[in-house]
């Protein structure tokens, strides 16, 4: 993922999702969760790549981690810098859930939730 968002590179950022992909997030101001599926993943992730001169993503400690040989989760924390232009930098510090399922021999990412408080 680091790679992807580093490159802006969807094509990998799209290999790593699983194609029942779900992303979720709290929206504080209207008290309550919104999710959305791949599609609306991949469509909203290529804008963010497009619209922005750079993306530093900082993956941080494991929080916790459990799983098998066929589903894993890891909750851990990140900070991402968004640099729109020089004078439109946002930087978000977070956790994330994520689920991960092996599909042939490879991992990829089923379940996303951003427990940020952005």
């Amino acid at each position: 993922m680091k790679y992807a968002y580093t490159f802006k590179d969807t094509l990998i950022y799209g290999k790593i999702l699983s194609d029942d992909f779900v992303f979720t997030y709290r929206d504080y101001d209207a008290g309550y969760d919104v999710s959305w599926g791949r599609n609306e993943e991949m469509r909203i992730t290529y804008s963010l790549f497009k619209n922005c001169e750079r993306l530093d993503l900082i993956w941080n400690n494991v929080v916790l981690s459990s799983g098998d040989s066929v589903s894993y989760t890891q909750i851990r924390s990140f900070n991402l810098l968004i640099t729109f232009n020089p004078s439109d930098i946002v930087r978000i510090d977070g956790r994330v859930n994520l689920n991960f399922i092996k599909i042939n021999n490879e991992w990829k990412i089923s379940r996303w939730l951003d427990e940020s408080n952005f």
